[in-house]
C-alpha cells in the first residue's frame, strides 16, 4: 500500500468526514441491530396511541424491575420507579448515588403522533352512508389521509365511571374504515387547488356503514343500524361519544422496509422511535451516579399543552415526590437547583435528507440515514425563532461522551434557513435552567401516515440515551 501523502494525512487529521455506519459493522453487530428493531416494530404495532404506549411502557418497565412510585415509602440509590399521569404519560427513574440537587440526567420524548380525532358529536347519515366526523390533530397533509385503511383506537368514558376500550380495524381478518376521495375523471377543479386545500378538513369523514335498519317508521336507518352494532358490542348510546377519546389511525402494520430489511416503515415513528429507544435504555441502567430519568409525555404535536403535556406540572410533581422519598427537601428552591444542575436530551426525531426532495435541504447540515443519531443544536425557524439553542460547552461534552462510547452521531438542522423549522419540548425544560439539546432519530416522510427510519439510527439513538443516562 502506498504511503499517504502529506495532504492526505492532513485531511484525515483536520477535516470532518461522514460515513454510512453500516459499512463498518461486523455481521454480528448487524444482527444485533436488526434484532433490536424487532422489539421496536412490536412496540409500534401495539402502541398506536399515547394510552396504548403508556400501557406497553408500563409492561416493559415492570418486566425490568420498575415499581410504581406509590409503592415506595423511601427511595435509595439503585431503586427503579415509575409514575403514570392520567394514562397518557409515564415517567421512569433510576435513583442515583449522588444527591439530586447536584443534577439529574433526563431523556424526554413524546408519545403522541399526528392523527385524526373524532368530534364530540361525530355520527351522522347522508344519502345512505353512515359517517364519523373528525378533527385532525397535529401537523398533517390532509390529502395523505384519504383512501387509506384506517382503524379506531381509544376509550369511551361512561356516565357510571366505567371506561370502554376500543381497538378495531387493525387485524388482517378485521373490518376496516375509509375516507373517500374524488375519482380523477371528475377531479379537474380539485386538482387545480393548492395542496392544503385539495382535501378540506371538514371532508375528512370516516365511512363506517351503509346497511339500513329494517323499520319503515324510523329515519336515519343506516345511522341507527351502526349505533345498534356499537350498542351490542360496547354497550354505548350515541350521547356517550360526548365523553369519548377516539383516535383514527392508519391500520397498516409497521414492517421492515427494503430488500435488505435495513429500515422500518410504520405509523407514529415521530416520536415513538425515541420513546422506545429511551425506554429500552433506562431499563438497562443500574446504579447510576446521577439519577436517570426517562420522560414520555403527551400533546407535543399541539404545543405541549394540557395536564399531560410538557407544559404541565406533572414532572415537577414527580420530582418533588422523589426528592421527599430520597430524603431531600422538596421546596421550590431545591427544584430550581435540581433543574439548574441537570442535563437533558430532548429525544425527538429529525427530518432525514431525502434525495427526491433535495432542494429544501442544506446537504452540509442535514441528517442522513445510516449515519447515527441526529442532534439539532437549535430548532425553531426563520432566524431560530422559538428555538432552544444548546450551549457550545454542552455540545462538546456530548461529542466526547458519544465518541468515547462508540455512539455514531450527526449534528444537523431541519432544512434550509428559509425552508425548514420546527419545535420540540426542549425549550420548556431549558427555560427551567437545564442544559438541553434535541437528539433523536432521523425520519423520512415525517408526519405522514407511514414514516420510515433506519434501523442503524434507531439503535444508535438507544445507545446515545443509554450512555447519557449512565
Amino acid at each position: 500500500m502506498a504511503e499517504k501523502t502529506s495532504g492526505e494525512k492532513l485531511k484525515e487529521k483536520l477535516l470532518a468526514k461522514r460515513e454510512n455506519g453500516w459499512e463498518s459493522l461486523t455481521e454480528a453487530e448487524k444482527k444485533k441491530i436488526l434484532k433490536f428493531s424487532d422489539g421496536y416494530i412490536d412496540f409500534l404495532n401495539n402502541g398506536k396511541t399515547e394510552r396504548e404506549c403508556v400501557k406497553e411502557a408500563k409492561k416493559i418497565a415492570e418486566e425490568n424491575g420498575f415499581k410504581p412510585l406509590e409503592k415506595f415509602k423511601k427511595l435509595k440509590a439503585g431503586d427503579k420507579v415509575y409514575y403514570i399521569n392520567r394514562n397518557k404519560n409515564i415517567i421512569l427513574a433510576v435513583i442515583g448515588k449522588e444527591k439530586m440537587e447536584n443534577g439529574i440526567n433526563v431523556v424526554g420524548a413524546h408519545l403522541d403522533s399526528p392523527r385524526l380525532d373524532l368530534k364530540p358529536n361525530p355520527l351522522y347519515e347522508d344519502t345512505g352512508f353512515a359517517y364519523l366526523k373528525t378533527q385532525y390533530y397535529g401537523g398533517i397533509k390532509k390529502y395523505q389521509w384519504v383512501t387509506l385503511p384506517l382503524a379506531i383506537h381509544g376509550v369511551i368514558a361512561l356516565r357510571d365511571g366505567s371506561v370502554v376500550e376500543v381497538k378495531i380495524g387493525d387485524e388482517e381478518d378485521d373490518l376496516t374504515f375509509l375516507i373517500t376521495d374524488l375519482l380523477p375523471h371528475m377531479a379537474r377543479r380539485q386538482m387545480e387547488k393548492k395542496a392544503p386545500e385539495v382535501i378540506e378538513g371538514e371532508a375528512l369523514n370516516l365511512l363506517i356503514g351503509s346497511i339500513p335498519y329494517k323499520d319503515d317508521k324510523v329515519s336515519e336507518k343506516v345511522k341507527l343500524n351502526v349505533m345498534k352494532i356499537l350498542n351490542d358490542k360496547y354497550g354505548i348510546v350515541e350521547s356517550d361519544f360526548l365523553s369519548a377519546e377516539l383516535e383514527i389511525v392508519p391500520a397498516m402494520k409497521a414492517k421492515s422496509l427494503g430488500f435488505d430489511k435495513s429500515m422500518v416503515a410504520g405509523y407514529g415513528q415521530d416520536d415513538k422511535v425515541c420513546s422506545y429507544a429511551s425506554l429500552r435504555a433506562i431499563c438497562e441502567i443500574e446504579n447510576p451516579k446521577k439519577t436517570a430519568v426517562c420522560l414520555l409525555v403527551d400533546k407535543e404535536e399541539i404545543g405541549s399543552v394540557g395536564n399531560t403535556g410538557m407544559e404541565s406540572l406533572a414532572f415537577e410533581t414527580f420530582l418533588g415526590e422523589v426528592l421527599a422519598l430520597v430524603g431531600e427537601d422538596k421546596t421550590t428552591n431545591i427544584l430550581h437547583r435540581v433543574y439548574s444542575k441537570s442535563k437533558m436530551l430532548s429525544a425527538d426525531v429529525d427530518g432525514a435528507f431525502d434525495p427526491i426532495y433535495a432542494s429544501v435541504a442544506d446537504k452540509r447540515n442535514a441528517s442522513f440515514f445510516g449515519q447515527g443519531v441526529g442532534m439539532n443544536k437549535y430548532t425553531g425557524g426563520r432566524g431560530k425563532g422559538g428555538a432552544n439553542d444548546a450551549n457550545a460547552e454542552f455540545v462538546a461534552e456530548l461529542r466526547k461522551l458519544f465518541e468515547d462510547n462508540g455512539v455514531r452521531y450527526q449534528i444537523s438542522e431541519l432544512g434550509k434557513v428559509d425552508e425548514g423549522g420546527g419545535g420540540t419540548i426542549a425549550y420548556i425544560l431549558a427555560n427551567k435552567g437545564m442544559d438541553v439539546i434535541d437528539c433523536g432519530t432521523p425520519v423520512l416522510s415525517m408526519h405522514s401516515p407511514y414514516e420510515a427510519t433506519s434501523k442503524y439510527d434507531v439503535y444508535m439513538s438507544y445507545l446515545a440515551y443509554k450512555v447519557f443516562m449512565k
